[in-house]
């Protein structure tokens, strides 16, 4: 191991139909030195180890600066490959691998004897997911091993949906990111739990209830999701005992600037909404601070007047998803003093989306009655 003599990071342009062998052959290469590597997948950047080297993938944890608390996802490019990561694959597991791998569907099976104790934060079972991202799927391929990775982000900031997200957070503590543009579906897999007595989505994702419940019916939602978002003590990210699931603290994929969300979920909220989120930032811009806001092109109109600074995440939740941790970034980055979100409606991926807001925040919800 000599991450810690790394001081340059390459970002190597990698072509995502047409890969240069070579590239991924080095890329791969250090993959199995037990180095770590940065790759594509359609959610999100990640950053990449050997499932099976326990060294390797605490250099994951220190990278980041991640908790052990916290597991990791082990990527696999084919199903051969789970006989080495898990105990067994129920009838469910099967009928969801067919339905949604490769893609942005992680699954918690019962953990075989091989896996480290590390990815999985000591319990017995283990997050497994099939990217859909020619990269990735390339590389597993090319390494000749699973690969562990979260995002490629420092801990609990913004996930990287680019390769210049990735270097402004970990360049020159990693050796390579293989750069194939940005990522196509923006917000991390969804976890699904089929260790529990019943199947239970303990991270909303790229696949969305309503696609698992018309293959599986039993699914659950997440755990008090929607109804429950204030910030609760027990919750707070210090606690010491293990995540069942990658992205469950409160507080995660935040930016560095105080951010709240403002709900309108409700019959007439939009409006409602809008007309918070606008008292806010007049108040904001009476104390001199400077305004960023993340919304909607449906929003623009209402907006238009005050001067804040603006990131349009679109006007489909496709586009909402795709954007939105670039919106964050980019706000963070025009030097903003607070960032006012809005909330999307619940179903398809605006349940991921809105998850992902409330954690950006840390719980700061504005709810109009």
């Amino acid at each position: 191991m000599h991450n810690s003599h790394i001081q340059q990071t390459e970002i190597a342009i990698i072509n995502g139909q047409h890969p240069d062998p070579i590239l991924l052959e080095r890329a791969a290469t250090l993959i199995r030195q037990g180095e770590l590597v940065v790759f594509p997948t359609e959610t999100v950047y990640g950053l990449g180890a050997d499932a099976f080297q326990p060294r390797a993938v605490e250099q994951i944890f220190a990278v980041k600066g991640r908790p052990l608390s916290d597991p990791l996802i082990v990527h696999i490019a084919d199903e051969a490959t789970l006989a080495s990561l898990v105990t067994e694959t129920s009838i469910e597991a099967k009928r969801l691998m067919r339905a949604f791998w490769p893609g942005p569907l992680t699954l918690i099976l019962p953990a075989g004897p091989r896996v480290p104790k590390m990815i999985t934060a000591g319990l017995p079972n283990v997050a497994i997911r099939m990217p859909r991202h020619p990269i990735a799927q390339a590389l597993i391929r090319a390494a000749g091993t699973p690969i562990a990775a979260p995002s490629a982000n420092r801990f609990m900031h913004v996930s990287p949906t680019t390769a210049q997200h990735v270097q402004a957070d970990l360049g020159g503590r990693i050796p390579l990111i293989l750069d194939a543009g940005p990522c196509e579906i923006g917000v991390e897999s969804t976890v699904l739990d089929l260790c529990a007595t019943v199947p239970t989505i303990l991270r909303p994702g790229g696949v969305s209830l309503e696609e698992l419940r018309a293959v599986l019916p039993t699914v659950q939602p997440p755990a008090g999701d929607s109804a429950q978002s204030g910030a609760t003590t027990e919750e707070l990210p210090d606690q010491p005992e293990a995540h069942h699931s990658p992205g469950q603290m409160l507080i995660h994929y935040s930016p560095a600037v105080p951010a709240y969300l403002y709900e309108g979920g409700y019959e007439g909220g939009e409006e409602a909404m809008r007309q918070a989120m606008l008292a806010a930032i007049q108040h904001y811009q009476s104390t001199g601070a400077r305004v960023g806001i993340l919304i909607a092109d449906e929003d623009i109109a209402e907006f238009s007047e005050s001067s804040v600074q603006m990131y349009v995440l679109g006007n489909t939740l496709g586009q909402i998803a795709t954007r939105l941790f670039a919106g964050l970034r980019t706000l963070e980055e025009a030097g903003v003093d607070v960032i006012l979100c809005r909330s999307f409606a619940e179903q398809g991926l605006g349940l991921a989306i809105n998850d992902r807001l409330r954690k950006a925040t840390g719980g700061k919800i504005i709810r109009k009655p």
